[in-house]
């Protein structure tokens, strides 16, 4: 017959357990000898010193071969995208006459975004250029240095500048919408030709309700003398140059979706894969009560 095996008073496993933690006959703790212990430390510590070098080599490396002024890969930058302000998750400019607290929010935002083209403000930061040619500025053997910036004044927006109006249309239900172009570093925008943005309804059938659209600068135009960009670091009070859009009579209750692109020789915007691309579609809705 198997001997049953005794059991172990409670006070006998608080004994056990309080040598396991330190042993004074053998001085231990945990098992191990202080020695143990720290040989366990220091092998550690030399193989974590080592992966956190290797890694920081690693990192050194790498961004040795990157330029803090220019993207390494612009691949998928080949065609700029296009943005609406003021901007909203959606892209939707939805509102009530009645309720002012929404409008005055898209007013707001506005406000926010031409701050930097306060005439004042381009004046003391930019440069009266020659339109109609690009504003090339090479480096002349001095690695990113510093580039010069074109004015563009927030008085060319015309009544949706908001200094007239200072509600942008948004109190008489005949908002503006500014568009703008994606930057895109060393890009050359139209080829060395005119180019301009267009607005109009993405359904034939709703192009009489979206009513009578006014642009400015005039017909949408965007001047050659804003391209190149040369990035955010060297060419730091760069303001992209942006299109205003009116809607004079809205069909008041009615949803309408709007589509804006660039029409320019090197930029083709219908590449269904990236609806951004040269182009950007936005809903407006105006309530009346």
């Amino acid at each position: 017959m198997a001997v049953e095996k005794e059991k172990k008073t409670c006070g006998q496993v608080m004994t056990e357990w309080k040598e396991f933690v330190w042993n004074p006959r053998t001085r231990q703790f945990m098992g191990r000898t202080g020695s143990s212990w720290a040989l366990i430390l220091l092998f550690y510590l030399v193989f974590y010193g080592f992966l956190t070098a290797l890694f920081t080599l690693t990192m050194w490396v790498l961004l040795q071969t990157v330029d803090p002024n220019i993207p390494k890969y612009q691949d998928r930058l080949s065609i700029p995208g296009m943005m609406i302000r003021p901007k909203t998750n959606a892209l939707e400019i939805s509102y009530n006459l009645t309720s002012t607290e929404v409008w005055e929010d898209y007013v707001r935002m506005l406000n926010n975004f031409l701050a930097d083209y306060n005439d004042s403000r381009q004046a003391a930061n930019n440069e009266l250029c020659v339109p109609g040619r690009y504003f090339v500025q090479p480096d002349n053997g001095v690695l990113n240095h510093p580039k010069r910036a074109c004015q563009f004044n927030r008085t060319m927006l015309g009544s949706c500048s908001g200094l007239v109006d200072t509600t942008y249309g948004y109190r008489e239900g005949r908002p503006c919408i500014l568009v703008k172009m994606n930057r895109v570093i060393n890009f050359f925008a139209g080829a060395n030709k005119t180019m301009n943005i267009s607005c109009a309804s993405k359904k034939e059938e709703d192009a009489q309700k979206l009513g009578d659209i006014e642009m400015f600068p005039a017909n949408g135009n965007i001047d050659l003398m804003y391209f190149p960009y040369y990035g955010k670091r060297v060419h730091v009070n760069y303001t992209q140059p942006v299109v205003a859009v009116k809607f004079l009579n809205l069909t008041a209750n009615f949803d309408h979706h709007v589509e804006c692109k660039i029409n320019a020789a090197n930029i083709a915007p219908n590449d269904e894969r990236d609806k951004f691309a040269g182009r950007v579609s936005f809903k407006i809705r105006v309530d009346r009560e």
